[in-house]
């Protein structure tokens, strides 16, 4: 391996760096900010080793990892969205009970994992990579076992999430057997190849093995029918350990999915789109209906986040339809948006919590706009643009759907946008009105003092990335357009 390939990858060896020396402080002497400022500190110098790797990039480090505009525009959602839940996670654990030391550790080791999913180009590097962010997950998730008030049935919720992940790895694991059986590689440039060579014969094995690997990913992506995992999960797991899955989880399976559907003909199937199209209207119209009937937030944004995943993969769907450039455009600037949103109002909810309560019952934000009117603005926004109103980046990015949606002519799709939208609003707002009601009980936040003063700046760097995209968003846009040219 030459100097400039150990230079690619210089990210994900800071990040190994830092899990190591979490290793050797919790050996030498346990101390929980010891342990929180090696965390951030090695997630923020992988931050800046970016501009290292970038003037060498597009290049492929052997043949299982490509680093390119789009690997490191992944990897800078990865890595900064795993230092902000590095940051949240410090006031939240400091009245754990238990040692708060491993927590650190397992995220540091989940974002090696989900670095690896964003610049993999062969299911080998991918499938390790999927399987080191989702053991590190399980722990993360039952983290807080015996707190009974921190989250409810923490164990119960791990426990749901390692079987059920477990059976989507076999389907990924089959669908995997069955290219390599037909193709004789697991490449995904080789196996479009082999596709269009005639090589993948007969062609219903490349589908029957297509949709395996596709269900196996709609499971981590948390996709109807697949999503069965995910309210339990949300509201089992510590709030930090939420936030993680809802940002860092989908982000990796999201762009580790649109590199292998835009490097393969997987969308030139008709019997594929038809599969995707109706698990993305399904997706769309029960998450936003169940989210409906939910009064812990926890849930409610898990059902959510069911809906999100669906009008994502309207786009993906529309990569074939649209030559790749405009529905690869939305996927990314909508995986952005969503990754500011989710970061934001599981912010605030991190924020007025902590390990010895968690507030995460609708009831439990009565009043906030008299109680703290700066925590009631920044959930508002977060809340208004997880609904796709206008001047917030969620509404440019659902924009950037309808566009390719409207240029694919996926006219289906298009009418359960709609309507999914509409269905959100209501549900959405009304959080918003009990934040605005009279309060009637005071349930005191945790005080406010110095550990507090890095989570509310963070509230306001993500409020910032929030309404700006939204006002003005041509930065992005031609961010986003360089990095999908690089596929």
């Amino acid at each position: 391996m030459s100097m400039d390939q150990l230079l690619l990858l210089l990210p994900a060896l800071v990040v190994t760096a830092t899990t190591v020396l979490c290793m050797l402080a919790v050996a030498i002497h346990r101390r929980h900010l010891v342990s929180c400022v090696i965390s951030a500190v090695g997630l923020l110098l992988a931050l800046l080793s970016l501009s290292v790797a970038m003037p060498l990039a597009p290049q492929e480090v052997t043949p299982l990892l490509r680093v390119d505009a789009f690997s490191l525009f992944f990897t800078v959602l990865v890595l900064g969205s795993a230092l902000v839940v590095t940051l949240f996670s410090y006031p939240y654990l400091c009245n754990l009970e238990d040692q708060q030391d491993e927590f650190y550790l397992l995220l540091n080791i989940s974002v090696l994992g989900a670095l690896v999913m964003v610049s993999s180009t062969h299911f080998l590097t991918a499938f390790l990579g999927m399987e080191t962010l989702s053991v590190c997950l399980y722990g993360m998730v039952a983290y807080p076992l015996h707190r009974s008030r921190t989250a409810q049935y923490p164990m119960e919720a791990s426990l749901k999430y390692l079987v059920l992940s477990a059976v989507s790895s076999g389907f990924v694991l089959f669908g995997m057997a069955l290219l390599y059986a037909q193709s004789g590689t697991l490449h995904f440039t080789d196996i479009s190849a082999g596709l269009a060579g005639g090589a993948l014969v007969p062609a219903s094995y490349y589908v029957l093995a297509s949709l395996l690997i596709i269900m196996g990913f709609a499971f981590k992506l948390s996709l109807v029918p697949f999503h069965l995992w995910t309210p339990d999960v949300y509201e089992g797991a510590p709030l930090p350990a939420t936030s993680f899955l809802a940002t860092v989880g989908k982000l990796a399976m999201a762009a580790l999915l649109m590199r292998f559907m835009s490097v393969s003909e997987l969308l030139s199937s008709a019997d594929i789109r038809y599969v995707l199209s109706i698990i993305a209207v399904f997706s769309i119209l029960f998450g936003n209906l169940l989210a409906l009937r939910q009064s812990n937030l926890k849930r409610l944004l898990s059902y959510s986040s069911i809906a999100h995943m669906g009008y994502l993969l309207v786009a993906l769907i529309t990569l074939n339809a649209t030559g790749q450039s405009l529905g690869a455009e939305a996927v990314s600037f909508y995986l952005t948006a969503y990754v500011v949103m989710s970061l934001g109002a599981f912010g605030v909810m991190t924020v007025v919590s902590d390990s010895a309560q968690e507030r995460d019952h609708i009831g439990h934000y009565q009043g906030l706009f008299w109680r703290n009117p700066w925590l009631a603005l920044v959930f508002t926004a977060m809340l208004l643009s997880l609904a796709g109103i206008p001047l917030t980046i969620g509404f440019v990015g659902k924009f950037y759907i309808f566009a390719a949606g409207v240029q694919g002519a996926e006219w289906m799709l298009l009418l359960a946008m709609v309507v999914g939208s509409g269905i959100g609003l209501f549900y959405y707002l009304r959080i918003v009105y009990r934040m605005l009601a009279p309060l009637e009980h005071h349930d005191p936040f945790p005080e406010a003092g110095l550990r507090e003063l890095l989570p509310h700046g963070l509230l306001l760097c993500l409020l910032v990335l929030l309404v700006l995209p939204g006002v003005l968003p041509g930065g992005l846009m031609a961010l986003v357009e360089t990095v999908v040219r690089s596929l």
